[in-house]
């Protein structure tokens, strides 16, 4: 039995060179749930050449486990849910734990479970506490437009 514990990403349109507040609590919060056992994926991208999310929640991971995995490619959401699917397979889990922000758990399980079909993995969304601001909630209200199509895509890649 394998269980993946991913971590998403999350990055803002700033210059940030360091691991965004949003991702050091979304790693606080897994790091509560993973075991050494457990395989871990960090996902999410870079913004004009500097290291990734992924990379940046990697090296401040601290748990121990039994293999970590950088995806440095997913760019959104439905990057991450793909990322997670794939993994999932390759390591042909059982079970996956999403740890995200409060704010976008719905959405991404929503994704991510349509990324697993097929896997018969159990899937569990842990959320970190944070609340969203007024940016975030606009932009999670925005994105939920395109949910269902996202979900469609998710389910055909593999």
């Amino acid at each position: 039995m394998t269980r993946l514990v991913a971590v998403l990403g999350y990055s803002d349109a700033g210059t940030r060179t360091g691991l965004h507040r949003v991702c050091q609590a979304r790693i606080a919060c897994a790091e509560e749930y993973a075991g050494p056992e457990d395989v871990v994926l960090f996902t999410g991208w870079a913004r004009g050449g500097r290291a990734s999310e992924a990379e940046l929640m990697a090296a401040a991971w601290t748990t121990p486990s039994r293999r970590l995995l950088v995806d440095r490619g997913a760019r959104t959401t439905l990057g991450n849910a793909i990322a997670v699917g794939r993994a999932a397979r390759g390591l042909n889990a059982t079970e996956v734990v999403v740890v995200t922000s409060r704010w976008h758990a719905r959405r991404a399980g929503v994704l991510v479970r349509a990324a697993l079909l097929g896997t018969g993995a159990k899937l569990r969304v842990v959320p970190t506490a944070e609340t969203a601001n007024r940016v975030t909630g606009l932009r999670e209200l925005a994105a939920w437009t395109v949910v269902p199509l996202l979900a469609l895509v998710a389910t055909r890649t593999r």
